[in-house]
């Protein structure tokens, strides 16, 4: 079982950077896949970022590769979104999630959520 809490979400002004953090209790998060996703109003979840169990691996979505990086500290059980150059489509709901590890794309491969964090960048 593992719990995650995200948070570092806000409102900055488009161009602007935000980071956030999503800390996980549980003997075993070293052993997850972690994820970020989105979801805009009215939209669909979608994949952001993904990295793999040591850190060595990360995956992007073509939306935000270049400005977005996503790392982990599996000494601190948390994971990490630091987002750059940030423009008003980014605005959504963020929320890290954690899995087993395959299809790290697809939302329902993940088997735990956080509650998520609002991001909104106005123009």
């Amino acid at each position: 079982q593992v719990q995650l809490v995200e948070s570092g979400g806000g409102l900055v002004q488009a161009g602007g950077s935000l980071r956030l953090s999503c800390a996980a209790s549980g003997r075993t998060y070293s052993s997850y896949v972690m994820g970020w996703f989105r979801q805009a109003p009215g939209k669909e979840r979608e994949f952001v970022a993904a990295i793999s169990r040591s850190g060595g691996g990360t995956f992007y979505a073509d939306s935000v590769k270049g400005r977005f990086t996503i790392s982990r500290d599996n000494a601190k059980k948390s994971v990490y979104l630091q987002m750059i150059s940030l423009k008003p489509e980014d605005t959504a709901v963020y929320y890290c999630a954690a899995q087993g590890g395959s299809n790290y794309w697809r939302a329902s491969s993940y088997d735990y959520w956080g509650q998520g964090t609002q991001v909104t960048v106005s123009s």
